[in-house]
């Protein structure tokens, strides 16, 4: 799968993503550091990637949009280590894969997995 990692989870989610055999990139690696959450959601949309964050702005962003793309994975868990969030979202990826590649917001909690459909209806 084709990742795009953003800003306020460590690069290393990134690097562990390619080490698993994902094509997977920081926003800090193309330049967007500091830049606006619509031209994070644009770079994803524009390479065809699943944009990974932990901030709920981004689905704010799509509910308002009412765009089907891209697909977002947010972590909304206790561990942000850069170890425990490649990892839940490797075990995860056969679970939630399809949704994703039709346009889904993928939350990973603690205790459980949510997927909705894009666009928010």
């Amino acid at each position: 799968m084709r990742f795009l990692v953003d800003e306020c989870l460590s690069i290393r989610v990134a690097a562990l993503l390619v080490a698993a055999g994902h094509d997977a990139i920081h926003v800090v690696d193309c330049g967007l550091a500091g830049e606006p959450d619509e031209r994070v959601l644009g770079k994803a949309v524009g390479d065809g990637r699943i944009l990974l964050s932990a901030d709920t702005d981004f689905g704010e962003i799509l509910a308002r949009s009412g765009e089907g793309t891209p697909s977002v994975v947010l972590f909304r868990r206790s561990d942000r280590s850069a170890a425990s969030l490649a990892s839940i979202l490797v075990a995860n990826i056969p679970e939630v894969a399809d949704d994703l590649a039709k346009g889904a917001f993928v939350v990973l909690t603690d205790e459980r997995l949510r997927i909705r459909p894009l666009p928010f209806k």
